[in-house]
Parts: structure tokens; C-alpha cells; sequence
């Protein structure tokens, strides 16, 4: 079963500062701010959510499409993909955009100061859900806000079941427009602040919303996270992680595993479990694309971890 990854491509420069904001920024002095930050340590990882999920499918051995606008500075990234045949005929290059882009410069006291350029993201209207062809299982994470709107709704005329992730992208949308995210998604995937943000827009319960779709997912952090599905909840357990080392992309790496059970037909405790563990796996490492292994790898940890062979 094939999988399209409708999403954001991304380039995160991620920089530390030796030092506390607090000690340079003088709060009677911020309608005149100009400050420069030294920050002898910079990493440029690949991330979007697109970019995201689609990589952690790929390491699950899934068969995943990924599609996005990207800019013309995306090379470094593509090369990226190639190495770990992570299919990319429908990541489109807009001349003259950049890549989406965070730079985010962290303290010593873990406060980030971020800024970001949407570049290409702000065209992925321009992609089409039917150049990907004959897929059975699609997601609308978060993107451009007409490519998400675009999305779903081509989803749901073609009848392929999708999850909706709407993620950071929630606050580009009122009430009425995630009411109609609702009504087209076979599935909605929030966290906990999320879910109580949906809530509030819509004017929906959690029993209302998970009413409405074939599987409502939310994710609790460290407390695991809860399947609503066919009138039951399934209360899913995090994952040990060996150690914690950056929690950025789990929630990315989580919604692998789900797309990775959905696809296949496994009973719901599972796919969660799947999620769960792929999630663990991606806080052990730095950055959103740096975990590594493969299926047989994967189904091993899984056996040990709960007990049981999927």
C-alpha cells in the first residue's frame, strides 16, 4: 500500500549560545533591541514535516511518497533522500524561493529565540494529490496553507483514506475550516495542547471528535498516548527510550509508525505501540533524520519492548 506524505521540506540551523539571553537583553532597553549572540556550535539538520514522516516510513520499510514545495537551494537535501531511497518524484522546486528555513539559537537555559522563513512552503498548492498515482493512504501535515486545504480536499474527492496532522499549522484555520478538515479526514492525529485547541475552535468534545472519524489519536508525551476508534479507547504506553537526547520530531516520528500499522491492517493497540517505540527511537538521536535502522532491527526492539511479535 502506498503512501503519499503531503507536508513542509525544511532546513533547520540550530545554533547554542554559551551564555544566558537574560544576561544581554535588558528588558527597559527592548523598544531599542539590537543584540549579536556568538554561538561557537551550529548544526544544519534536514527536517519538515513531510521530509519528517516520510524518512521514518522509509526506515520502517514502508512504501512512501513524499510530496512538497522546496526551493532551489534544496540539493544538499535531495542528495539527503537519494542516499535513503526516500522517494521524492513529487517534491516540486519553485524558482527563485528558498527552502523553508528555522534558525534557532538555544541558551544554557534551553530558551530559543527562532526565526522563520517559509520560503517554497507557501506554494504546495501547486502539487496535486492525483500526479502521485494509483496511492491508498495519504496524510495533510503541516504545509502551506492552501496546499493543506487543497489536499484534503483532493483526498476526499478521491475517496483515499488520510490522516489529518494539522500540527503547528492549526492556527492558520478557524472553527468552520477544521470542522471541514474533520468531515473529509478518516483520521485526526493531535497532541494533548492540540487536541484542547481543536476542541476549543470547533466547539467539540473529544467524544464529538472522535465521533466524526475512524481513529482519533492524541499523544500525551511521556504519558503514552490514546486511540479512539470503533467506540473504544485504547490507551497506548510511551516507549522506553535508551537515553533523551532531543525530543524535536518525535511527534513526525510517531505519525510514521501510525501510517506504517493503518497501511497494513494492524489492530490498533499495535500501530500505537509502533508509534509509540518509533517515536522513543527518534528522541535517542540529535536532529529530526538521524535515526537509523532497519525493519528487522525495528521488529526485534519491538519484541522486546512489549513482549510481542507484530
Amino acid at each position: 500500500m502506498t503512501v503519499l506524505v503531503c507536508g513542509s521540506f525544511a532546513f533547520d540551523t540550530i545554533m547554542l549560545f554559551h551564555d544566558r539571553f537574560k544576561h544581554h537583553i535588558l528588558p527597559e532597553q527592548v523598544h531599542i533591541l539590537n543584540v549579536s549572540f556568538l554561538v561557537p556550535q551550529m548544526r544544519r539538520e534536514f527536517g519538515g514535516c513531510a521530509g519528517n514522516i516520510a524518512y521514518s516510513l522509509q526506515m520502517l520499510g514502508g512504501d512512501v511518497l513524499a510530496m512538497g514545495t522546496v526551493g532551489e537551494d534544496f540539493d544538499a537535501y535531495a542528495k539527503w533522500m537519494d542516499r535513503w531511497n526516500v522517494r521524492r518524484d513529487h517534491v516540486t522546486t519553485v524558482p527563485g524561493t528558498f527552502t523553508a528555513q528555522a534558525f534557532i539559537t538555544t541558551d544554557l537555559d534551553d530558551n530559543q529565540i527562532t526565526a522563520f522563513h517559509p520560503g517554497a512552503m507557501g506554494y504546495s498548492h501547486l502539487n496535486s494529490v492525483s500526479q502521485a498515482g494509483a496511492v491508498s493512504l495519504g496524510i495533510v501535515s503541516p504545509d502551506g496553507r492552501d496546499g493543506m486545504l487543497l489536499h484534503a480536499r483532493q483526498f476526499a474527492d478521491a475517496g483515499i483514506p488520510f490522516i489529518f496532522d494539522p500540527g503547528q499549522g492549526m492556527p492558520m484555520f478557524d472553527g468552520s475550516e477544521l470542522d471541514k478538515f474533520l468531515e473529509q479526514a478518516t483520521y485526526l492525529t493531535l497532541n494533548d495542547y492540540e487536541c484542547k485547541l481543536f476542541q476549543e475552535r470547533t466547539g467539540k468534545s473529544l467524544q464529538a471528535l472522535a465521533e466524526r472519524v475512524e481513529g482519533l489519536i492524541v499523544t500525551r508525551g511521556g504519558q503514552g498516548s490514546e486511540i479512539y476508534a470503533g467506540g473504544r479507547t485504547y490507551q497506548v504506553p510511551a516507549a522506553a527510550a535508551r537515553q533523551v537526547v532531543d525530543p524535536t520530531g518525535c511527534g513526525d516520528a510517531y505519525r510514521a509508525g501510525l501510517l506504517y500499522g493503518i497501511a497494513r491492517g494492524i489492530d490498533w493497540e499495535t500501530t500505537g505501540r509502533i508509534a509509540a517505540l518509533m517515536g522513543a527511537i527518534k528522541i535517542e538521536h540529535h536532529g529530526t533524520q538521524n535515526h537509523h535502522l532497519e525493519p528487522a532491527e525495528f521488529a526485534e526492539r519491538f519484541r522486546s519492548e512489549f513482549g510481542y511479535s507484530f
